[in-house]
């Protein structure tokens, strides 16, 4: 038998006991590490400290930190592996995810099921009474796919070899997997069985779940040859659940439009009114849908992390010690920090908050460039906003900007028109309506924008009540949406260039 270490993190109060050798990485991304770099070691986000045992400094550590950081012991835990017995400081926990608990229009069938959320980044489950639509219980992760990369792309690459597809595969089937089981047995009647299970995932997610060829998504037209439903017997995922129900997959729209955006769309009704709506997950891979009953077209946009903290300087998830808003109070900037500590570093809706304010100051010029001969802008210190961070940001809404813009006039409409335009996800639950505006992400009226929540749960949930018989109406919905490919629209870069500017 190999030898046992003992893994203590503080101030989590939780002990692991792994066995020696095994990597950091492998133990620590749902403990609120993040591994944005997958584990290459170049982002220098996933530092942990090490309180008592050891981690050598190796020649990649001391190109990563500074001195001073690895002289108090901080360590990159992608680069390490537990030889020995460790204590260790994990910098960031008590993350913020996601769930959903809005009221269901259903048709009441007996049973039980259970509602996916699976995400880049985040997974929410949650177990439903089918007879009375009540939320009999919750759980939620972090994806453990994040080991590997914080964006699609990133998994994609490291899921080109057979090993690196396969860890991707049956780590998020386990996950889920574990979660639904933990559904059924915290729930009173456990015994009780399940009726099916719905999942709703981005195209790659969608991918990686049903072990599909990944081949179609990492080169243009970026088009998944196998987005369709799919459906699984709960023992072909190695599942035990009582009543082997029936897993089943929403089918992706087109390119990196995934089943999550179907979910979406069930959610907010889009499909079902004569009013022009549009429904914008505003992520790495931005996702809009625009349309009405009559017509819904939909399109992907590669925004890039900015929106969830990545590749801004000091950017983290929004965890405790993250800002996560930013106001004016008089000609200062003030900030508000998840968990109300000392500020670590700054997530997606704080980055657009705190780069409005500094136009509103005059800190930052339209054309995105900081005065004061390019200092940096102080939040909360040590947190402050960079050069390199704004054009980040620069360039995430101008993707999303351009994206919105090229439907509107495929539709033959513009922003006017719109009854509704749904923010969806987490980013666009949380971030202020008038800052986006005002860094020109989105060009709407207040009383157009709506904050959905998690219509990707919301939408798996709906799906329940359909039962396993009437699965090909998704698919009927999936060939009434036309996929509107921006890469290949002649206009998207002269467009998407116009977009990088801040409104005046």
């Amino acid at each position: 038998m190999s030898d046992l270490v003992e893994i203590e993190l503080r101030p989590l109060g939780r002990t692991l006991r792994v066995e020696s050798g095994t990597p950091l990485q492998d133990l620590l991304h749902e403990y609120g590490i993040e591994f944005p770099c997958g584990g290459s070691g170049t982002c220098a986000r996933c530092r942990v400290r090490v309180i008592a045992g050891e981690l050598p400094l190796s020649p990649e550590h001391a190109a990563m930190l500074t001195p001073d950081a690895a002289a108090e012991g901080w360590r990159l835990a992608c680069r390490c592996r537990a030889e020995g017995p460790l204590t260790l400081e994990v910098e960031q926990w008590e993350s913020a995810i996601l769930s959903d608990h809005s009221p269901l229009r259903f048709e009441p069938r007996p049973g039980r099921g259970v509602a996916v959320d699976l995400g880049t980044t985040t997974l929410v489950a949650q177990l439903l009474d089918l007879q009375s639509g009540e939320v009999l219980a919750l759980e939620r992760s972090m994806n453990p796919q994040a080991a590997h990369g914080a964006d699609v792309m990133s998994r994609l690459d490291f899921a080109r070899s057979a090993p690196g597809r396969r860890n991707l595969v049956e780590s998020i089937r386990s996950r889920i997997g574990d979660m639904v089981l933990a559904l059924v047995t915290s729930a009173t009647r456990p015994e009780t069985p399940l009726e099916s299970v719905v999942v709703a995932g981005n195209s790659a997610m969608h991918h990686l779940f049903c072990d599909l060829d990944l081949a179609p998504l990492s080169h243009a037209p970026f088009e998944p040859r196998e987005g369709g439903s799919h459906s699984f017997a709960a023992p072909e995922l190695g599942w035990r659940l009582p009543g082997d129900p029936a897993v089943r997959v929403l089918p992706c729209l087109g390119g990196f439009v995934g089943g999550d955006l179907l979910a979406g769309i069930l959610a907010s009704g889009i499909h079902e009114t004569d009013e022009l709506r549009a429904l914008i997950d505003l992520g790495t891979n931005g996702e809009i849908v625009l349309g009405n009953r009559s017509r819904i077209l939909c399109a992907s946009t590669a925004a890039g992390p900015a929106f969830e903290g990545g590749r801004i300087g000091m950017g983290m998830q929004a965890v405790s010690g993250a800002i996560s808003a930013v106001e004016l109070a008089g000609k200062r900037p003030r900030c508000h920090v998840i968990g109300n500590g000392p500020a670590r570093g700054i997530c997606g809706s704080g980055v657009v908050d705190a780069v409005a304010a500094g136009l509103e100051l005059g800190v930052i010029a339209a054309s995105g460039r900081l005065g004061r001969g390019g200092q940096p802008m102080v939040l909360s210190p040590p947190v402050e906003l960079t050069q390199h961070d704004i054009r980040e940001l620069q360039l995430a809404k101008a993707a999303i900007a351009a994206g919105i813009q090229i439907l509107l006039e495929h539709f033959g409409a513009n922003a006017g028109d719109l009854d509704r335009v749904f923010l969806a996800g987490a980013f666009g639950n949380y971030v202020n309506p008038a800052s986006a505006r005002r860094i020109g992400l989105v060009d709407f009226r207040d009383d157009q924008i709506e904050a959905a929540g998690n219509t990707a749960l919301l939408g798996a949930k709906l799906a329940l009540f359909t039962g396993n018989a009437e699965a090909g109406r998704f698919e009927a919905l999936r060939e009434k949406v036309e996929h509107v490919p921006l890469g290949s629209d002649p206009r998207f870069h002269e467009i998407f260039v116009a977009h990088t500017a801040f409104p005046a």
